[in-house]
């Protein structure tokens, strides 16, 4: 049987928390006992998965009494106070926050020849500003409540490799992977872990079109040792282990790949 209440009581808070890996997150964390305040943009094309989100999260609580509460805050994470917003919503209506997940990013291809100053500002202020912004905002928040807690950044398997056409990309994603590493060592003395997740190809809204090509999508799973792309619920069972005291409670500084093999693979 899987392990079931890990999270039991604890307060989590993910940015981007509609689709993809963010959502698999969220809703295991339910599951797994711990109450969720989830960060979305509140985009019209999106509704229906915030929609879907808030139904299966009613369900999980149906099903389960001691599975955890959702709520839902809108906001841009590339501005400061959206991160900060987001931590007060999550502590007015929980308590207190245990763990934050860094999830919300970006990504369109370009090639490095034509790539416009927007393109690269949006994808830096997005992804590594707005990974800045809420840990800070997380951070501060768990550092007064003098008891610790976990902090989860999705990096990439970007972040160790190059790419021809996310040159405005992998930066980000090596700064998140830095950010982590950096915030463990200044802020291990509050008791407050620090941890990168780097994805490998995991299929989600970012790149379901690329992947939609079944040429491409044969040559990556070819390079996988485990023969398949990610789905975005192979994301999740790791974060709550970053998140859970009883399992990580001496991973601090560390980034663990979640790729199917496809970094070990490279050559």
């Amino acid at each position: 049987m899987p392990q079931t209440h890990l999270l039991l009581s604890l307060t989590a808070a993910i940015t981007g928390g509609t689709t993809g890996i963010g959502r698999a997150i969220a809703l295991e964390f339910l599951r797994q006992g711990c109450n969720v305040a989830i960060n979305h943009l509140a985009l019209p094309t999106d509704s229906h998965h915030l929609t879907s989100l808030l139904s299966l999260a009613q369900e999980i609580r149906e099903k389960d009494p001691e599975a955890g509460r959702l709520i839902e805050v809108q906001g841009d994470v590339s501005k400061p106070e959206t991160g900060k917003e987001l931590v007060e919503r999550a502590v007015s209506e929980f308590g207190g926050l245990d763990v934050f997940v860094s999830n919300a990013g970006v990504c369109q291809f370009a090639e490095f020849l034509d790539l416009d100053h927007d393109l690269f500002a949006s994808t830096v202020r997005i992804n590594l500003d707005g990974a800045f912004y809420s840990c800070q905002a997380a951070a501060r928040q768990m550092a007064s409540q003098g008891r610790g807690g976990s902090i989860i950044a999705i990096s990439s398997i970007s972040a160790l490799v190059g790419g021809g056409q996310q040159t405005h990309y992998t930066p980000t994603k090596a700064g998140v992977l830095s950010l982590m590493q950096s915030m463990a060592v200044a802020l291990g003395k509050y008791k407050i872990r620090c941890n990168a997740l780097l994805p490998g190809t995991i299929k989600t809204q970012l790149n379901e079109e690329d992947l939609n090509d079944e040429e491409k999508r044969k040559y990556m799973e070819k390079r996988i040792p485990l023969g398949r792309t990610g789905e975005p619920s192979d994301m999740a069972g790791p974060a709550v282990f970053l998140a859970c005291t009883q399992l990580s409670g001496y991973v601090n500084g560390a980034q663990l790949l979640v790729d199917g093999g496809l970094f070990v693979n490279l050559q």
